[in-house]
């Protein structure tokens, strides 16, 4: 005889959910999907909608709900029937006050659309089961704002994902090796791992072409137009000091495990810390720039991974193109040490030979 056996993560939350008082009944949760199949390239896109079906206002814990972004496991994510990973942040925090509750209003509905692809491993290809599952000692609040127990669970919903891995494909706990070129994505939608998949190629195409450039110019003798815009008059030391950060650029993206976070809501384009290779933090000016040009996504990963101790040290002495074609001029030797001036060179936008 066959039994079927639940997963233990589904078989505790099952047993959480039943030992909890059927309080949600005057809270009913749904989950619709944008659409039922989504390409390598899209945002996976769910609309939540919770709804008072009370004569009552109700409170929910915050944080249980996608109202301010899901912050907890807050989704029941199967694949081929398998539980899928999830990747997101599970916090230490405090009993909850008065200010973490929600008021939903007697009959009142509040949707909101969440992005699942960076919260859950999506990036196998086939078929994924969804449901808005989650319990807290805390999930309502009573009369005085008292905390009660509660549960809200929605029907299951399905979708196929066009995933970057085939179907039936294991995906590692931990994606990067320690001294094997690899790239790993952390807080990045389907969409964002494709984007950035083609950045990290364009980066490398620039310093392959520039790491080539130099090579071929004999040390400093042969360089033209293109050395001297970003990096200034001709002296053999210096020119060895970019010739040595380039080829340690172009080792880092050959040869290293990369590692990109997408979770950055600032306006710069992005940034590390200097002295923790090779995670690199992408920020909103990297999503609307170029793949390739100036300033463009492949050049600012060339520009940060500058920026590591390991790599080249560089510094951000000036930005743009006309503060660093000025700083060729009149400080070269402060140009062989700017990132900007890296990314520049490398992107050769206007071509200059």
């Amino acid at each position: 005889m066959r039994h079927s056996i639940l997963p233990r993560p589904l078989l505790s939350l099952t047993l959480a959910l039943s030992a909890l008082p059927a309080l949600a009944q005057d809270v009913n949760v749904s989950v619709q999907p944008v659409r039922e199949k989504f390409a390598r390239s899209d945002e996976v896109l769910v609309r939540v909608t919770l709804q008072n079906n009370s004569a009552t206002p109700q409170f929910l814990l915050k944080w249980h709900t996608p109202v301010a972004g899901v912050q907890a496991p807050l989704f029941e994510v199967l694949r081929d029937g398998q539980p899928v990973r999830y990747l997101g942040i599970k916090a230490k925090r405090p009993a909850p006050g008065p200010d973490d509750y929600l008021r939903l209003e007697p009959g009142a509905t509040l949707t909101s659309t969440v992005e699942l692809s960076a919260l859950y491993e999506m990036s196998v290809t086939g078929p994924y089961q969804l449901r808005y599952r989650t319990a807290s000692s805390g999930l309502f609040a009573a009369s005085g704002m008292r905390p009660v127990p509660g549960a809200l669970a929605s029907s299951q919903v399905g979708i196929w994902i066009d995933g970057r891995l085939p179907r039936g494909a294991r995906v590692p706990a931990k994606q990067a090796v320690a001294g094997a070129a690899s790239l790993e994505f952390s807080k990045c939608s389907n969409a964002q791992q494709e984007q950035l998949a083609a950045a990290v190629d364009a980066g490398k195409a620039m310093t392959v072409d520039a790491h080539n450039y130099l090579a071929a110019g004999a040390g400093g003798a042969q360089y033209g137009a293109r050395y001297g815009t970003w990096f200034g008059a001709l002296d053999a030391g210096r020119a060895a000091t970019v010739n040595t950060n380039f080829t340690a650029i172009r080792d880092a993206f050959e040869t290293k495990p990369l590692k990109i976070d997408c979770g950055c809501n600032e306006n710069y384009f992005a940034y590390v810390y200097p002295a923790q290779p090779y995670a690199i933090y992408v920020c909103k000016a990297f999503w609307t720039a170029p793949l390739t040009g100036t300033d463009s996504r492949g050049g600012t990963l060339l520009h940060e991974l500058s920026h590591f101790d390991v790599v080249a040290a560089t510094d951000d002495h000036v930005y743009g193109q006309q503060g660093a074609a000025e700083l060729a001029r009149s400080d070269p030797a402060r140009a062989v040490n700017n990132a900007d001036s890296h990314e520049y060179f490398g992107e050769n936008t206007p071509a200059l030979n």
